[in-house]
């Protein structure tokens, strides 16, 4: 998985590069296609590479090429038609891609005639004029793409964290498998699932770390060794994430681990907790406080607890508390671990896609997807008609959508199979369909996709709008952001919160890796102002249903319970939630 992300990274850079340098354009999709089918395979091509290289070669839409591509790549590291092609252009152009609405064209503009070589020289030509007098730059223009770099600079180079938890897999598997390794784990801020992740920080316990620090250094991923040690090391893999390693004894593991999980302010006041008990605590252990200011590991006293976390909670009178609560937002006073949502609560899936829209699966294919993964219904939600990007449904095909959905949900025995549309709340607050097509639907999720840029107060009322519509169930991917992409909306929340709690509408939490929409901090606030949240993939393949578990690590960082998620509650309690809005509303009242 993580191979397959670090080719992708190069194979769109390549595209980027071909695409500013003016390139043929069948090479340049030839490339991002290869990309979207590395992002969406569930086989490791480095394995494939290794293992069965037949049926590398056999994946439709993978040239010749591209599998040569990918082959260099697994036995070297490097993919040369990528060094070559970057080589053409100044270093650091492609970065200037980053930029949020910046395509490969206005790229190649603002490089060729406007002397933009990277993100340092767009800051200063933008900032001194040089680029007004350049092609479609009106005032407008380039206050986006000043608004969009100042939020590029503010997010930084941190990685999503889906894009860093497979990645992190990866290793800890393999390192579990090296002799001597009697556990393994990622830490720091992964573990603890915030939605975008600095580096990852990987724990071993072992006995013997020279083999491990040895194996994870020459690692195929690995581009650069940063620091090489008996005990750490750091490493820069391909795709320039960092990884960091430490190795410690069996005895020192649940101390490191709770030390390296974080936060800093959780361990400052676990760190607080054990001096009023006259103990000390550091990553080697819960000691007691002998007066001696030198470490007492270095002593050789013996620690009180150490080998797990759950003990060192319980010597500081505490029950363990879960990672993803360990950000000193109250974990101590109101420890919520044994109520927090998990991903075996999650009886239904409720915003999802098929090839009607954008999405890769048919009805019959989503269904029984949803079907092998137990649960015990499904709302189909293609995009509506003003998605002309995501080939939106008219009402006509809506309604012969919907027919075919019915047809395929009284084929298929043993989920509950809802009619739906993701339906777009347009600029002004009104919906894409009129209320007596919507009144046709079993289940309407309403999301933003345009006018992201809207003022505060606009976006407000866009929100409020739409959840004062009685055929709306769930607003979907509520501020419309992408995460390292774009802020998306900005609306007041308090007041949205409130407006759904009273409609009874419930909030979503997107669980794409790009969206993780609505982030934590809302998630909480909607939880604890009484609104409903909806966890839902968003999935457009199969695969995607895995997004999953993204969306329960927000959901679990904010505290929420199986009782806050319509998707967990039973389903005789879901129907009568469901029933009292929308179409079946309608029908009742006609």
């Amino acid at each position: 998985m993580s191979a397959n992300a670090s080719i992708a990274t190069l194979f769109n850079q390549i595209a980027d590069a071909l695409e500013v340098l003016g390139e043929n354009q069948f090479k340049v999709m030839a490339h991002r296609k290869a990309a979207r089918i590395l992002e969406d395979l569930s086989d490791d091509v480095a394995e494939l590479c290794k293992s069965d290289p037949d049926k590398l070669k056999s994946i439709d839409g993978l040239g010749a090429s591209s599998v040569q591509k990918i082959q260099e790549f697994v036995a070297t590291g490097k993919i040369k038609a990528h060094d070559e092609v970057l080589a053409k252009l100044p270093p650091g152009l492609i970065d200037v891609l980053r930029v949020p609405g910046l395509g490969p064209k206005t790229v190649k503009l603002l490089w060729d005639q406007g002397g933009v070589t990277d993100l340092t020289t767009l800051k200063s030509q933008l900032a001194s004029g040089a680029l007004e007098k350049l092609p479609r730059m009106g005032a407008k223009t380039l206050q986006n793409i000043a608004e969009n770099l100042a939020f590029l600079e503010t997010a930084g180079d941190r990685a999503r964290l889906g894009d860093a938890m497979p990645i992190a897999e990866t290793f800890v598997t393999q390192l579990r498998a090296i002799k001597g390794v009697t556990q393994a784990e990622f830490a720091g801020s992964l573990r603890r699932g915030r939605e975008t992740i600095g580096d990852i920080d990987l724990l071993v316990a072992t006995e013997h770390p020279a083999p491990v620090m040895q194996y994870f250094c020459s690692h195929p991923l690995v581009a650069k060794v940063l620091v090489s040690g008996d005990t750490k090391s750091s490493v820069r893999l391909n795709n320039g994430m960092q990884v960091d390693l430490r190795a410690v004894p069996a005895m020192n593991w649940g101390a490191a681990l709770l030390y390296f999980t974080g936060s800093k302010d959780h361990n400052v006041i676990l760190r607080e907790r054990a001096i009023e008990r006259s103990m000390r605590l550091n990553e080697y252990g819960l000691f007691a406080d002998d007066g001696d200011e030198t470490p007492p590991q270095q002593r050789g006293v013996k620690p009180v607890a150490s080998k797990t976390e759950q003990e060192i909670y319980i010597k500081l009178g505490l029950e363990w508390i879960a990672p993803e609560l360990r950000e000193s937002h109250g974990e101590f006073d109101n420890n919520l671990t044994k109520h927090l949502v998990c991903a075996g609560d999650i009886r239904r899936e409720l915003h999802c896609h098929t090839t009607a829209s954008d999405g890769f699966l048919s009805i019959e294919q989503l269904i029984e997807t949803a079907k092998s993964r137990g649960f015990d219904a499904i709302a189909i939600t293609d995009h509506s008609r003003s998605s002309a990007q995501a080939n939106g449904l008219s009402v006509e095909r809506l309604r012969e959508h919907a027919a075919n959905i019915r047809a395929a949900s009284a084929k298929i025995k043993g989920i509950h199979v809802l009619v739906g549309s993701e339906v777009d709340i347009l600029a002004d607050g009104h919906l894409d369909y009129p209320d007596d097509v919507l009144a046709e639907l079993d289940w309407v999720v309403a999301s933003p996709h345009t006018a992201l840029k809207q003022t505060p107060e606009a976006a407000t009322a866009r929100l409020l709008a739409a959840i004062a519509n009685p055929f709306v169930h769930v607003i979907g991917h509520p501020t419309g952001r992408i995460l390292n992409g774009r802020p998306g909306l900005e609306p007041n929340m308090k007041l949205v919160i409130a407006a759904a709690a009273k409609a009874g509408v419930a909030l979503e939490i997107n669980c794409n890796p790009a969206r993780l929409d609505l982030r934590d901090a809302l998630v909480r606030a909607a939880h604890e102002g009484g609104a409903m949240i909806s966890i839902n993939t968003d999935a457009h393949d199969g695969e995607h249903f895995d997004f999953l578990r993204y969306g329960i690590l927000t959901a679990r960082r904010a505290g929420l319970t199986a009782a806050g998620c319509v998707n967990a509650w039973p389903w005789k309690q879901f129907e009568t939630w469901r029933l009292s809005r929308g179409r079946a509303k309608s029908l009742k009242n006609s």
